[in-house]
């Protein structure tokens, strides 16, 4: 049979699909994308530490600086130091320790909290204990904290008579103490009272607290020569807000540095 003239050859076109449309694509989209939002975001970061103050600038800074410290809500023998609440808010080897007049004092003084750590990881009683307590470095010398709880408070709040766990806690300062020759400075603060009261405790309230805490001392086996001073500073430097919280109520021992004015 003849092809027709009138019937015309069919022809059939194939594109090629590139995929991805193109070099490499959309690809380069999405990671310039990703790279400009990194960098608003950083420098969204350098305007917002540009307009605090310093010293907030400094607590962001140590807040990601490796620190000695730990903040837990249970004792028991999980995690750092038994998982005891004892907290040094600053490092051992801050500002004080690179003064080279103080560094010996600084190492002898870790071995405290060192030695601490060991004796509260295998004492779950102790642990609990030292939920009262936190720990940090001043220009002073080692600063132990011992304050009240909301549910367990340090002294009976009529007579000022020290608690049993404040006993236990004056027993195992005393025996760690023993291990330096620093002299000890012993301070009690106080919660705020309502106005209406008559009389402001404050004052009397403290004074007793100190000196009860130093014949605790005394009584467990600590020399009275070393007790460089006994303060009782009322409610005039809360520990925070608001000032009548119980956490205000606070007994500070500082195991001064030898080295240091006094």
């Amino acid at each position: 049979m003849q092809r027709s003239d009138n019937v015309r050859p069919v022809i059939i076109k194939r594109k090629r699909v590139v995929a991805g449309g193109g070099h490499h694509g959309g690809a380069w989209k999405v990671a310039y994308a990703d790279f400009v939002t990194a960098m608003m975001a950083f420098f969204l970061m350098l305007w917002l530490l540009g307009s605090v103050e310093e010293d907030k600038r400094k607590g962001v800074a140590d807040y990601f600086s490796e620190t000695f410290s730990i903040q837990s809500d249970s004792s028991g023998s999980d995690g750092f130091m038994g998982g005891t609440s004892i907290s040094v808010s600053e490092s051992l080897t801050d500002e004080v320790a690179t003064r080279e007049e103080h560094e010996a004092e600084v190492e002898t003084l870790q071995s405290i909290v060192d030695t601490l750590e060991q004796r509260i990881a295998a004492d779950d009683i102790l642990g609990e204990a030292f939920t009262h307590v936190a720990i940090r470095m001043t220009d002073e010398g080692l600063l132990f904290e011992l304050f009240d709880l909301e549910t367990s408070p340090l002294f009976d709040m009529e007579e000022n008579q020290p608690r049993p766990v404040l006993r236990l806690l004056a027993e195992v300062f005393a025996d760690i103490f023993a291990t330096v020759s620093n002299p000890l400075a012993i301070t009690a603060h106080s919660r705020s009272f309502p106005t209406v009261f008559l009389e402001n405790p404050v004052w009397s309230k403290t004074i007793a607290r100190a000196q009860g805490v130093q014949h605790l001392l005394q009584a467990s086996g600590f020399p009275e020569p070393r007790v460089h001073r006994v303060t009782g500073n009322a409610d005039r430097v809360p520990a925070t807000s608001p000032p009548t919280a119980a956490r205000n109520n606070r007994i500070e021992l500082v195991l001064l540095l030898q080295s240091a004015e006094l």
